[in-house]
């Protein structure tokens, strides 16, 4: 983006300011609406709307809007159940990104507007008029999700009707301010907002691509080195000539390939470095839109800030889990997508970093902070070139990207204090970010219990890498 846009962007968003509870007063409901669709006042009756065939399956090809119609859709759904077309938009964004994660997703939701089935089956709408009410299809679902909020009292109390449509208090919060970010700027906030995440996802896909490119290389480089080497010794020491040969011929070989294995590392090193420039700009033009207009910041998966603490991983509440006791050790398992962005916590120094993975614990990091604490970071996808031994990091600085490297049974980051006394989860800084930059994903806290070291530092080890002791 450039500086002109950018200035353009925090000009567009400058009056806007925290994400706020919004009343029903907050937005204007357009005044013109179709005719010939399903009241808000009770649901469908069972078996009177045609549905998919396979209602949890998604179309072979998705559908596809532009931003032309994405917004007459929007308008055009608000104005004929009176639910600001804002409220639709924000739902749009933070459920389905504009229809481009549709899914289903983990519990079960489907679609532009992400109904669960049994709910669609209630207030499904065919809205375009082929015969069939389809969540995957946009005006449907759109239609679907302003007669929902409207049979949930949102003529009256939207954010009660936001409630209604997903029971967390930080999802209300999420869609209502993004919804005051779009009444305060217009459409054009709209989709200047999508681009700028379309690029950080991008970005942030292309260094996971180039970094475990770049990991495959270097461990087949490795091996094929200490082939080279067994295979030299063994020619060096064998007794007969004809086998010293062979052997010599065969290291030769392997160390063709050694080499040109060197050559990829170069130049996947390189793209790697061109991905995480790209990245870094993609962060920088998101954290002046953030800074800009804060309600943006879920969305951009901006780094959380509170108490002199900053959240370690980005995406907010409705993207990031944590266990208050996954493990039987003091460690908090924080699960995100692959590619969420990973900060320091606060500001600190690096002890120990390694970006190649190591043991159980994968790529990672160990962090003393300006109180003293010393904190390990584990399984990440990639670390930060900003990430060396010595280097002081401010609050909030990008660190990495959430992985999945070493013993990992999907992404997430391991966050764990050295030594293992306490769990992270317990800490009070941890706490005050719940509900608004992750979500508990169990019951609560139950009665402590005796810690168990699992990281530690590996005895006689000169790399400080941190291995499992249990």
């Amino acid at each position: 983006m450039t500086r002109r846009a950018l200035l353009a962007l925090a000009l567009a968003v400058g009056v806007v300011a925290c994400a706020i509870a919004a009343t029903a007063d907050t937005f204007a409901v357009l005044q013109s609406a179709p005719s010939a669709l399903p009241s808000a006042d009770a649901p469908n009756a069972p078996g009177s709307i045609a549905l998919p065939p396979i209602l949890s399956t998604p179309p072979a090809q998705p559908q596809q809007l532009s931003r032309g119609r994405l917004e007459a859709l929007w308008k055009g759904a608000g104005a004929a159940y009176g639910i600001p077309w804002q409220v639709l938009a924000a739902i749009n964004e933070v459920e389905s990104n504009f229809g481009r994660n549709m899914g289903p997703s983990s519990a079960g939701a489907i679609g532009w507007m992400q109904f669960m089935p049994s709910t669609w089956e209630r207030w499904g709408v065919d809205a375009n008029g082929d015969g069939v009410a389809d969540p995957w299809t946009a005006e449907d679902a759109v239609y679907a999700a302003a007669r929902y909020l409207a049979a949930s009292g949102g003529h009256d109390d939207i954010a009660r009707a936001v409630f209604s449509y997903n029971h967390a208090q930080w999802y209300v919060d999420e869609v209502l301010g993004l919804a005051k970010l779009f009444h305060d700027s217009g459409t054009t906030i709209t989709f200047t907002l999508d681009r700028l995440q379309q690029r950080l996802q991008t970005a942030s896909a292309s260094v996971l691509v180039a970094s475990h490119e770049l990991i495959r290389a270097e461990a087949q480089e490795r091996v094929l080195a200490s082939l080279e080497d067994e295979l030299s010794h063994r020619a060096a020491v064998a007794p007969l000539l004809s086998d010293q040969l062979s052997l010599q011929k065969l290291a030769v070989q392997t160390g063709v390939r050694r080499e040109h294995a060197s050559a990829d590392i170069a130049r996947l090193q390189a793209a790697l470095e061109s991905a995480q420039r790209e990245l870094d700009a993609a962060r920088a033009a998101s954290a002046q839109a953030a800074t800009a207009a804060p309600a943006t910041a879920t969305v951009l998966a901006s780094a959380s800030f509170g108490g002199g603490y900053v959240f370690p991983v980005g995406g907010g509440a409705g993207r990031v889990l944590v266990s208050h006791t996954h493990h039987d050790y003091p460690a908090a398992d924080i699960v995100a997508p692959a590619g969420s962005p990973v900060y320091a916590l606060a500001d600190a120094v690096v002890e120990r970093a390694w970006h190649f993975p190591s043991g159980l614990c994968g790529i990672g990091m160990t962090i003393q902070s300006a109180d003293g604490q010393v904190w390990t970071y584990c399984h990440l996808a990639a670390l930060g070139a900003n990430v060396v031994s010595g280097r002081a990091l401010s609050a909030g600085d990008p660190v990495g990207l959430v992985g999945s490297t070493g013993h990992a049974t999907g992404p997430h980051l391991h966050l764990q204090l050295q030594p293992p006394a306490e769990w992270p989860q317990r800490e009070a800084w941890f706490q005050s970010f719940a509900g608004s930059a992750f979500s508990w994903s169990d019951a609560p806290t139950p009665a402590e219990a005796a810690p168990h070291a699992v990281f530690s530092r590996a005895p006689g080890a000169s790399d400080g890498v941190i291995s499992f002791t249990r």
